[in-house]
């Protein structure tokens, strides 16, 4: 079934399945690494963010990106501008939510591929700039 024009069904399902088992991965590697995690799975009316933590006295907001395989390239490719343009405005709708506008706040990513056995992860920090 189509909608929205993404096709809906067990294809949706395993994407969906996989996205959740890389947030969780994420979450453990970045716990490991310093982050303390607020918020999984943000959502506003302009859409959602992955994971909102602190991370040495910085509000992060986390994009998770994960692939069992690079044929369609590396997950990184798919934080497009129009990614961070929506990232972004969901990230001013929590800053604003919860009277933040001034905090210190930085866009990082996350990607972990798992081709061969065990995840590897890659934390790009400060990935992008904001465009609120």
């Amino acid at each position: 079934m189509i909608q929205d024009g993404k096709q809906r069904g067990s294809s949706s399902k395993a994407h969906s399945h996989q996205g959740l088992e890389g947030e969780q991965l994420a979450v453990r590697h970045l716990r490991r690494l310093g982050y303390s995690i607020i918020c999984r799975n943000y959502r506003s009316p302009l859409g959602e963010i992955d994971i909102i933590a602190r991370h040495r006295g910085v509000l992060v907001f986390v994009e998770v990106k994960s692939r069992s395989t690079e044929a369609f390239g590396s997950p990184k490719l798919a934080v497009t501008p129009a990614k961070q343009y929506k990232l972004s405005q969901v990230a001013w709708h929590y800053l604003q939510q919860h009277n933040l506008t001034e905090a210190s706040a930085r866009f990082d990513v996350v990607t972990i591929s798992r081709s061969k056995g065990a995840p590897l992860f890659e934390v790009i920090e400060n990935a992008f700039e904001s465009t609120y």
